[in-house]
């Protein structure tokens, strides 16, 4: 078979595992719903945990039967960790670990195991807030290995990174944004070799890369996010097809909903890509939706954003009118995700919130004190909700 039907053939197993699998931040699509999935609306059961060593913000990935969390350990946090566990008993399957090459200097709320991995269904990439990502095997044998760190010695913050990658095509995108060094690359999911790199805005940026569906997988675009807008970029050439010129958001990321883009930009932008190489339609734009740190989420006609109060906001997708508000309790860091008719929120507190997606009025359907820091985003994949701290990894199933 040659390398283009192989090609072909993966991205066919991967569309066809997305209702089971979440495959990256916010899941297989990059904007946090499932939507084939019935996730619990009851977190009181757990179908299993595990016990987790080190720390780590990044949220857990579910691919082909196994659940995936990466972690940082050490005096320094220079010991990367990626762990795997059966999805179905929540027995560890394996555990890697590696030195990093790269600075692992961050904020005491964080760690360098923030970013969330990444799988295109057959490998997996770990990325860290040291530059180092590693792409193993759904087994854990190492494939390679990249210390960006040695390429872009100057890309780093005294608060830590915390862009996620996203894996387009048989493109892995990692996006590394700091005051002093910028840039984005697409590296080849075989080799780790570099197809292309872009210099980006020099601003510290904590946004992850967004997916763009088109109507073939040859036409998906990965949207970039910075102070200075955004830039949708071909994930094979790294061409920039079209920019958005307004100061975006550096901590929530912009989500996608039918072809439409809402992004963290003056409160809230909802863009309509027209014309490759023309600016996209502005169709209207709230200032009001004042963002924290967890991004939008676009459910089922609906914007759904959370300010620094923990007030959840439910905006209509077509008009940008304000349907509902609903106060939660506490801080969130995590954001929101969605399946079944639910949205389910996890506070740095520990406190799990089920909301029901009604339109005309939100309702809490459930809570459930976990009793420790969370900080990641959650997945969903096979009806069953995925979740971690720094000490455990829960799975809530019917």
């Amino acid at each position: 078979m040659n390398r283009a039907a192989q090609s072909c053939l993966a991205v066919m197993c991967v569309v066809c595992l997305s209702g089971a699998d979440w495959l990256q931040f916010r899941g297989s699509d990059a904007n946090g719903v499932a939507a084939e999935s019935s996730p619990p609306t009851n977190l009181e059961t757990e179908a299993w945990s595990a016990e987790l060593s080190g720390r780590g913000l990044s949220g857990p990935i579910v691919v082909d039967g196994r659940v995936v969390v990466t972690s940082s350990s050490g005096y320094q946090q220079d010991r990367l960790h990626v762990v795997c566990f059966d999805d179905a008993t929540g027995e560890q399957l394996w555990e890697r670990q590696f030195w990093a090459t790269g600075r692992t200097m961050c904020h005491a709320k964080m760690c360098v195991a923030t970013p969330t991995p990444a799988s295109d269904g057959e490998r997996i990439f770990a990325f860290y807030s040291s530059n180092d990502l590693a792409c193993l095997d759904l087994d854990g044998n190492l494939l390679w290995y990249r210390g960006l760190t040695h390429d872009f010695p100057n890309a780093s913050n005294s608060l830590g990174m915390a862009s996620s990658p996203v894996v387009v095509g048989d493109t892995v995108i990692a996006q590394v944004e700091s005051d002093a060094e910028a840039f984005a690359v697409g590296l080849d999911v075989e080799t780790g070799l570099s197809r292309w790199q872009l210099e980006r805005p020099r601003a510290a940026n904590w946004t992850s890369p967004s997916i763009l569906r088109g109507a073939a997988a040859k036409d998906d675009l990965a949207v970039l996010q910075s102070s200075k807008g955004l830039a949708a970029v071909a994930p094979l050439t790294g061409d920039i097809v079209w920019t958005y010129d307004e100061s975006s958001s550096t901590i929530p990321s912009l989500t996608i909903s039918n072809g439409r883009v809402f992004v963290p930009s003056d409160g809230i932008a909802a863009l309509r890509p027209t014309i490759p190489g023309s600016a996209p339609e502005i169709i209207w734009q709230n200032a009001a939706l004042k963002m924290g740190s967890a991004s939008p989420l676009a459910y089922q006609g609906y914007v759904y954003t959370l300010n620094r109060a923990g007030v959840l906001t439910a905006t209509d997708e077509q008009s940008g009118d304000v349907a509902w508000k609903l106060r939660l309790r506490g801080g969130f860091s995590s954001s929101p995700i969605a399946g079944g008719g639910h949205l389910y929120l996890f506070n740095e507190e520990g406190v799990a919130f089920v909301v029901s997606s009604d339109e005309k009025k939100g309702s809490i359907v459930a809570e459930r004190e976990l009793g420790e820091t969370i900080m990641c985003t959650p997945a969903i994949a096979a009806n069953a909700i995925y979740v971690r701290s720094d000490g455990r990894l829960w799975k809530f199933a019917n």
